[in-house]
Order: C-alpha cells, then structure tokens, then sequence
C-alpha cells in the first residue's frame, strides 16, 4: 500500500490542478445535491420489534386519529391569577387561529374542557336530584298503589260476603266494577314497573356518569388556582415529521394571547428545530484548534492547510448525507457525529502528512519527492487509522437498529471522505504551496545544522543528539518510563476512580427537563409539573383489546372497569378512558405516572403495566399494551443497552485484531484494549457525574440531570476505539520502527515516543477542542456526546496512551514485541508506517566509491 500511495502523491503533485479542479467540482455537485433532495431532520429514534412500535402500528390502523404528533402551548397568567375574561378569550382566540393552520388535525381547548366538566358535573348534580325525587314520586305512587289494593280486596271480600242477598243484576254490576278497579290496578302496577325500571336505568347512567366524572377529574388542563391553562396540539403528521415551518406557525398564533397579559411557552415538540448543527460554541472549538496548528506549523498558511482540508471533508461527507436524507430518514444526531468526528480526524489526519513534508524538507530532500513519500508513509498510517474509524462506525449497524444504523454509516461516511482528501487534496496543495508551508525563521534555523543521513525523518529536530536525550530519558517519555511500576498504578487508579460513577449508568432519551433553564421548553416543562404534576410531561398510552359487547353502556362500563384497574397499579397518578376504536373493539387509555417520563418509577411503572396483562384480561377479559413518545423512549433505551454488550465484544475482538496485525505483537494488543477500556470507562464515570448526578451542573448548564442519552454509550465506544488506535499507531509504530532498526528494547520505546509525541499531543489538543466546542451546542441531546468524547480523547491521549502505554511497554521491554514464530508465518506483514518504501529508497541510492 505504501508504494501505491507513494505514486498517488507524485500523481497529485505532478497533476495538482487537475486535483484541486475535481475536489471543487466534487463539492459543488455535492452542494447542489443536498439543496435539491435534503429532507427534514427528525428526532425520531424508535425501533421496529419493540412492543411500543407494534401497538402504534396497530392504532395506525385502528384509530389513525389517535397516532398523530402532539405538543402542548402552556399559558400562564402574567399576575398568577386566575384567567380573567379578557385573559381567556385570547387564547381561545389563539387556540382557535391553531385549529386552522394546514396541518393541524385539532386543538384541546382547556376551558371548554373544564366548561364541559363543570358542566358535567352539574348535570349529574341535576340528575341526582331529580333521581331523587323520582324515587320519592314511585314510593309515594307504590304507597298509594297498595292503599288501593287493600281497599279494593276489602270491597271484594265485603261483596262475596253479601252476594246472596244480592239480586244477579246487581252482582254482575259490582264484578264489573271490581274487576274494573283491578284493571286500572294493574295498569298502575305496571307504569310504577316501567318507572322503576327508568328510575334504574337513570341510576346505572348516573353512576356511570359519576364514574366517569370520577376518572377524569384526575386528568386537569386548567390548573387548581386557576392561573395555568394547557392546550395540547395535535398534527396530522407524526411529531418527528412535523415541518419546522408548521411548528413556527403554531408558535406564532400563541403568541397571539400574549397582548392579554399572559405568558406562553412550548413544549419541546414544537419549538425543537433539528435544522441547524452547528452554533457559536462548535466555531469556537474550530478557533482553538486553529491556534493550535498555528503554534505548532508557525505560520498562517500551514496553520490553514488542516482546518481547509476539514472543511473540504466535512463539506462533502455531511453535504451527501444530507442529500440522501430525501430517501432515508436521517435523525438531527447523525450530521452532528459526522460533522464532529469530520472536523477532527480531517485536521489530524492532513496534519500528520504535513508535519511529515514539513520535517523532510527540513531534511534537504526535494519537494515532489518529499509530498510523494509523506503521501507514502504517513499516508499509509493515516488510511490503515481511517479505516480502524470507519470499520468502528460501520459496525454500529450490526445491532440492526436502523437509527444507528444511519448515524454510524453516515459518520463512517464523512470520515472515509476526510480520508480520501488528506491523501489527494493535501499533497495537491501542498504542491501548490511549495516552501511556504515553512517559516521563513525556520528555514533559517535548518540551514545552520548539518544533517546526517542517520537522522530518522520522523525526528523534528534534525540531529541524532535528540534521540539520544529521549533514550537516556529526557521529555515526557523519560519521566512516564522512569517508575514505570508506579507510573502504571497511579494511571490505572486515577481512571479507576474517574470510572466509579459508571456503576450507576442509567439510560434515557431527552425530554423538556434537559432543554436549558431560559429555554421556552424547559419552562413549559417545569410549569406543567409544578402545576399538574411531573408525570403529566409524559404521559403513558395503554390500549386494550376489548371483547364484543351487548350496548354502548356495557362497552362503557367495561372501559371504567379497566381504568379502575390502571388506576390502582402503583405508580398511577390518574388514568382517563380516551377513545375507542368504530368497531368498539380497541380502547385507548391515558395513563398518568406519578414521576416525570424519564426517571427510574416511570421505567418500573411500564413494565409493571405490561407484566400485568395477564391479571388485566382475568379480571375484564381486557389485555392490555402500553406505548406512547414515554414507552417508545424507555423501549428504544432498553435495547440500546441489550445491544451494548455486543457491539462493545464485536469492538474489543477487532482491536485485538487489528493491533495483532499492524504490530506483530500479542501484548501490544491486549495493552492498548486494556487501555481502551480503562479509557472508555472513564469517559463514562464522568459523563454520569456530571449531566446524570448534575456535578458541576452550572457550569455546564444543566438544570434538571437525568439519564444519560441511551445511544452515548454505544457511540463512545465506537468513536474512541478509532481515535485510541489512531494514536496507538502513531505513537507504537514509532517504537517499533526504533526497535526493529535494533535499538535497545526500552530505549526504542522513549525514543519511537518522542518521534510521534508532538504531533499526536498536537493532534489530541485539536481533537478534544473541537469536540468540546459541542459541549454547549444549542442541541440539548450533542451536549454530552460532545463533552463524553472530548473528555474521552483527553484521557485516552493523554493518560493511557502517552503515559501508561509507554510506561507498560518500557516495563515488558523486548517482550512486548513477542510473537510466537508460527503466527509469525501466517500473519500479512501490513507495514503501516512505509518501512519498506524506506527501506527501497536507500537500496536506489548510489554507493559511495
């Protein structure tokens, strides 16, 4: 590979415009492309299979009015009164401007529902009251009803007494008038029945009714004192698929009721806006990282070269997944991961090429032949580190969970783009820039040494003299090899102690409560707990399957038995019958929690309701299933988790592979995964400490922790086991290099370390700033995939592999680089860092006579 590259960066020196022509006609094509078939980002993150999805498919069905997107306005009275008249006819003027825009299916007004159960409740006031004296109208009618049986059995008994002395016309007179009077008995008898009957049947409708009015109470949308008011909005469209125009249309007719003295916020489902990924924070990681290329390259144009061929990469990886976003449905995270892991790995991997070009001109060789062998050797490192980054991203697709299926590609997209730029674009223009891309201070400084021959082309100093301090322990390699032992332990248990709060991982997907605190969505979020309760943010959807039943009271009653149920489950703060499918088969119940959607009784509250279907249709012949945005996030966590295992074995086998090829060696594998570990672990103690136990919260301005973001832990460890092996390679390699030219075991390992050390400190500095730079994005959920991976790279960098790698390999010494003779056999030699293009290199040169 290392010839094949060699050729490619004489090609793009030779051919330069050619280059620079095709990249910019890559990018305007690509450009083009995202603007003509971009769709809309969605924060849409379920996954098929789970018992969430599968009942929402079947309400899709069933009761398609039930499935749509739903958000909530809040308003609040500017006092904290109650709504005066004024106050209320301008939301339900808002409300009623709402209903209208194109795309919204309806609106929740919260005053005609509290009207209508006010109303309700004094209907059943009325109704009681007239129950009443209806039974006080039958008993009466019963009284008297009896009072006359009695005296006409008393009249008959007196005429069968007196019959025979009565003449036969006047007896068949008074059995006529008896039975006459028995008739109209009878009669009366049986209008009393019928009464009794409606008396009953009002009775069992009042009781219903009282049921009902009973269920419903616990679900309110006008707060108790009157001040608070929530209108739920429901859209056509699934709330992920609801355009950022619509959403802007909503905001602005609520807005409409603020000139009565009220306040209006939303919830996050309709102020999020997914569309833009980048904001001031991430430009800032960009201007560190800037600076940091300027120190180390020394000038502006240098300093420049990286960050352009990040954009250019950056640019065309993210523009094409945009464009394919018509097609495939692309979630807000998966350009920001292609965006952050683009901006990184472009500017360290056209670094290293350049830092290469800059030491071997510096060294006297010629410039074609200078681009042309960086392009070969560091080339060579930075395709076999690309493809470590890419194969780590494309294996997230192995837990075959779509969502990150398409994150992972497109991430691993954007960075084999990057790839291909630092290995075309980057000598092409470095080409173009000839000596420029060296101070002119440093020119000067370089013609005032005599260079040998002997003076490795990775040192930045130009003399063996440097070497030979890095061996005798000089730098920081010297001062991590002095104690090894030591060195090793205080590493391990500075990680081990950063790792502690992993123990207590608890997954989630983010809700109001992790949007910040001067955010519109966080006070809507707030206000609705304070004034209805936490559980109210995130209601449970429980559908059941209803038998056939006789009438509209049987299927009524049925539906209260089954809310009866809900409601005593543990954990229920309200349940309300909702609706009920044209068929009478598919009832849909809204189900309070107690606690907010994303804490721990929440997540036992939905197992416990689907662990109880079995007890639900023994009891009411109703089985039950839960879904709802609540169950959808806690089923897409908990398999997220299921997954983690898996792809974290998949992750750790290929380390070991891939470092058992690149360095011909069975302990430098198992160190640098040890070190992974360690590493990631670490990221992840952290990561709890801060955005799930809330240390430091102010700073890093979360207000309300949580669980953390159930797809953070599987993408940190794909992310960080690339970036580990990147400077694993760049670092290791170094050491083998030195030790195969037959140096001393331990001295090889400061020297190959001080070769590598300064631009990898370079590179994980660039790194870790622009990742930090999304630790304050305005996108609520990149904030801890930004500081998770920053904090990551810093530790992985810096403390394992610049310190305990090191420390580990001086302490194992020549057997670190132990292989047994038959795998030795049967092993490709990869050759990453170009040893044998160096090696042809001086067999060409002429002997001396």
């Amino acid at each position: 590979m290392a010839f094949l590259l060699y050729r490619l960066g004489s090609f793009a020196f030779r051919r330069r415009w050619w280059v620079i022509s095709a990249w910019f006609a890559i990018m305007l094509a690509v450009g083009g492309a995202a603007v003509a078939f971009s769709g809309t980002l969605t924060n849409n993150f379920t996954i098929p299979g789970t018992e969430s999805q599968r009942i929402s498919d079947r309400l899709r069905e069933e009761l398609p009015e039930a499935v749509g997107g739903t958000g909530t306005v809040v308003f609040t009275t500017d006092d904290g009164a109650a709504f005066s008249a004024e106050q209320r006819e301008g939301v339900q003027s808002a409300l009623a401007a709402i209903s209208g825009l194109d795309g919204v299916r309806g609106v929740i007004d919260p005053f005609d529902v509290a009207d209508q159960m006010a109303a309700g409740a004094k209907d059943l006031e009325s109704g009681r009251a007239e129950l009443e004296a209806g039974e006080q109208q039958l008993s009466a009618g019963e009284a008297q009803l009896e009072q006359g049986q009695a005296q006409l059995d008393q009249q008959r008994t007196q005429f069968e007494q007196a019959r025979r002395l009565l003449r036969p016309a006047r007896v068949a007179a008074i059995e006529e008038q008896l039975q006459q009077g028995q008739a109209q008995l009878d009669a009366s008898r049986t209008e009393l029945e019928a009464g009794r009957e409606r008396l009953e049947s009002s009775r069992t409708q009042l009781d219903l009714g009282q049921r009902q009015v009973d269920a419903t109470s616990g679900v309110r949308l006008l707060s108790e004192d009157g001040s608070t008011a929530v209108a739920s909005v429901q859209f056509d469209q699934q709330i992920n698929s609801v355009s950022p125009e619509l959403r802007e249309s909503v905001q602005e007719q609520a807005a409409g009721a603020e000139s009565a003295g009220v306040t209006v916020d939303y919830s996050k489902e309709i102020v999020e806006d997914v569309s833009g990924i980048v904001g001031a924070t991430e430009a800032l990681g960009l201007a560190v990282a800037a600076a940091v290329l300027i120190v180390m390259l020394g000038t502006l144009i240098a300093a420049g070269l990286p960050l352009l061929m990040a954009v250019v990469g950056v640019g065309v990886g993210v523009g094409i997944t945009f464009a394919l976003s018509g097609v495939v449905e692309l979630n807000s995270i998966s350009p920001v991961l292609a965006l952050m892991l683009g901006l990184a790995v472009g500017i360290d991997y056209s670094l290293f090429i350049v830092n290469r070009h800059r030491t071997q001109l510096l060294h006297g060789m010629e410039m074609q032949e200078s681009i042309a062998r960086a392009t070969g050797t560091a080339g060579n490192a930075v395709l076999f580190a690309g493809i470590t980054v890419i194969v780590a991203l494309a294996a997230l697709a192995v837990p075959g969970l779509p969502f990150l299926t398409v994150m992972g590609l497109s991430a691993a997209g954007t960075v084999a783009v990057s790839v291909l730029v630092a290995l075309t674009l980057t000598p092409a223009l470095l080409a173009l820039m000839g000596r420029r891309i060296i101070s002119k201070r440093r020119w000067d400084r370089a013609r005032g040494h005599k260079h040998s021959a002997a003076v490795p082309l990775d040192s930045d100093s130009g003399t063996s003299l440097a070497d030979q301090r890095a061996a005798n322990g000089a730098g920081w390699g010297g001062l991590a090899t002095r104690k090894p032992v030591l060195t090793v332990l205080a590493g391990v248990v500075l990680l081990g102690v950063i790792a502690v709060p992993a123990a207590q991982l608890r997954v989630g997907l983010p809700d109001g409560g992790t949007e910040p605190a001067d955010s519109t969505a966080f006070q809507a979020y707030s206000t609705i707990g304070e004034k209805f309760g936490a559980g109210t943010n995130g209601p449970l959807i429980v559908v059941g399957s209803l038998p056939e039943t006789a009438g509209e009271a049987e299927l009524t009653a049925l539906q209260l038995d089954v809310n009866d149920l809900l409601r005593d489950v543990p954990g229920v703060a309200a349940s309300v019958p909702a609706t009920v499918s044209e068929d009478g088969r598919t009832a849909i119940f809204q189900v309070i929690p107690e606690e907010g959607p994303a804490s721990e009784p929440t997540e036992n509250l939905v197992r416990d309701l689907r662990n109880s279907t079995d007890e639900f249709e023994e009891q009411t012949g109703v089985p039950i299933a839960v879904t709802g945005q609540t169950a959808a996030n806690i089923d897409v966590s908990a398999k997220l988790m299921e997954a983690l295992p898996v792809y974290l074995g998949i992750v750790v086998g290929l380390s070991l592979i891939l470092l058992l090829l690149v360095f011909r060696s069975i302990l430098v594998p198992i160190i640098a995964t040890a070190g992974f570990l360690l590493s990631l672990l670490a990221s992840f103690g952290a990561t709890v400490a801060i955005y799930q136990w809330g240390w430091l919260g102010d700073f890093f301005g979360i207000t309300n922790p949580g669980p953390i973001l159930s797809f953070l832990p599987i993408i940190l460890i794909g992310v960080l086991f690339g970036l580990a092996m990147d400077y694993q390679m760049f670092l290791v390699s170094g050491m083998r290099e030195a030790f195969v030219h037959g140096g001393d075991p331990k001295a090889a390992v400061r020297v190959g370390f001080s070769h590598g050390a300064r631009v990898v400190t370079a590179a994980a500095i660039i790194m870790v700033s622009v990742f930090a730079g999304f630790v304050f994005s305005h996108l609520a959920m990149v904030r801890p995939i930004g500081f998770g991976l920053a904090f990551g790279v810093l530790l992985d960098a810096f403390v394992v592999r610049m310190t305990l790698v090191p420390a580990a390999m001086y302490l194992l010494g020549r057997h670190a680089w132990w292989l047994p003779a038959w795998l030795g056999r049967i092993l490709p030699d990869v050759d990453v860092e170009g040893a044998k293009l160096l090696r042809e290199e001086k067999e060409r040169e002429p002997v001396p006579v």
